[in-house]
């Protein structure tokens, strides 16, 4: 027993130094005072605040902080802010009218991908996304994880990053297509279907790094025009249990009614897209707390790529997503700020919110949808300026909350207690 005591001891030291040396980093790191003109705090704004940062913590927030030994750091006519959050992200893919989605999957390689996410990473987190959630890497497999490793490590700079790896779709019905039949072509996500494939591939995905399970709840297939329902109402559930036993949340990507109630049903924590929500799905989504990521950025840049310009008279898919969008606000359904960046360029994620007030969110709710409720929906310690949350922060000209256009004029970014450049 003594001799079994000392070797669990030997192999506990080196942990247990390793844990005693981070307390001391942030023990003796020298505090941080932010000074702002105001500070939005993820609910309120608050003119004359001030913000003391220890460690890659938030210590102090107020009209006065104890800024003893502290640094200061001047941000005239400034609107301090939580780091904002970027909801629907991929960060491996890049804009469809520079390439198209079926192209970059099936021509581009690995290396070229993950070359171009660096580039995405930065141009984000500069932008003032210091929290992304990347929602598929589209037939790059797990590199995700492997980017995510990367930022951690300090290898190359860009936001946290919540991965979901290959997402999962059931059989036949994802692309590319329009291969000769006799041709197995890799496909943009992992294929499943029933209880033994189900189960095993979420499994795996969690197994190799996924902070969230990502599934496609209805998509393009059928002799039919427009989306259907995928996954049963089954299938679901178990995906969610399984999931859920991991601790892992999941989100789906859904567009149709049906889609939409199987997901609230089965469990899931956000919806994807949602265009064709019905006033008995909001409900739902109300009931069930599901939050929902709008994506209103995609559909705007994809129907400009195909033609339309801003002040011609909008097309009916944008007419119906202003109603879906605004019906939902009127529900009372929880926004998350999401944009399916990737789509259009990495670093103009602040087009979501814009469209968001664009779309009849008053810009507070907005801000909020970014920062505070985006914490909450996704389980971090971020989106708010309070003592204990993570020290992402931001610094825009102007005031968010009268304009938010301001959220272009990013001046300072901070992630985890260290200034980003």
């Amino acid at each position: 027993m003594r001799k079994s005591l000392i070797l669990g001891l030997l192999v506990l030291t080196p942990f247990a130094a390793i844990a005693q040396r981070g307390r001391a980093r942030e023990n003796n790191a020298t505090p941080i005072v932010l000074k702002p003109a105001r500070v939005f705090d993820g609910d309120a704004m608050h003119e004359g605040w001030v913000v003391l940062v220890k460690g890659d913590r938030i210590q102090q927030a107020g009209p006065s902080v104890d800024a003893t030994g502290a640094t200061t750091i001047d941000l005239p006519g400034t609107t301090l802010m939580p780091g904002l959050v970027e909801g629907h992200s991929h960060i491996l893919l890049h804009a469809y009218n520079e390439t198209p989605w079926n192209d970059q999957v099936a021509h581009e390689g690995l290396a070229l991908r993950a070359a171009r996410a660096v580039n995405h990473l930065h141009a984000t987190l500069m932008a003032g996304f210091t929290t992304v959630r990347d929602l598929g890497t589209e037939g790059a497999g797990y590199a995700d994880v492997d980017l995510k490793q990367a930022v951690n490590q300090g290898i190359v700079p860009g936001p946290r990053v919540l991965t979901s790896t290959r997402a999962i779709v059931a059989t036949g019905s994802y692309a590319p297509k329009g291969f000769a039949p006799e041709w197995h072509v890799p496909q943009g996500a992992e294929e499943a279907d029933g209880v033994d494939s189900l189960i095993r591939v979420v499994r795996d995905q969690i197994g190799h790094g996924a902070d969230w399970i990502k599934l496609y709840g209805d998509y393009r297939w059928g002799p039919h025009p427009g989306s259907s329902p995928t996954f049963s109402l089954e299938e679901m559930k178990l995906a969610v249990e399984t999931a859920k036993n991991a601790g892992v949340p999941v989100a789906v990507h859904t567009s149709t009614a049906e889609g939409m109630r199987r997901a609230i049903l089965a469990g899931a924590e956000t919806i994807e897209h949602g265009n064709d929500g019905t006033a008995e799905t909001w409900k739902l989504m109300v009931e069930h707390h599901v939050a929902l990521c709008p994506t209103l950025a995609a559909g705007d840049a994809t129907t400009q790529y195909s033609g339309w310009k801003k002040g011609q008279p909008e097309p009916l898919g944008l007419i119906r997503k202003r109603a879906s969008f605004k019906a939902a606000l009127e529900a009372g359904v929880t926004i998350l700020s999401g944009s399916d960046v990737g789509v259009f360029p990495h670093g103009d994620n602040a087009r979501e919110l814009e469209l968001m007030v664009d779309y009849g969110m008053p810009n507070l709710d907005a801000l909020k949808s970014a920062t505070s409720v985006a914490g909450r929906v996704l389980h971090m310690d971020i989106g708010q300026v309070k003592p204990g949350m993570l020290a992402d922060l931001i610094a825009v000209d102007g005031n968010p909350v009268a304009d938010i256009s301001a959220l272009r004029q990013v001046k300072f970014v901070m992630k985890g207690g260290a200034v980003q450049k």
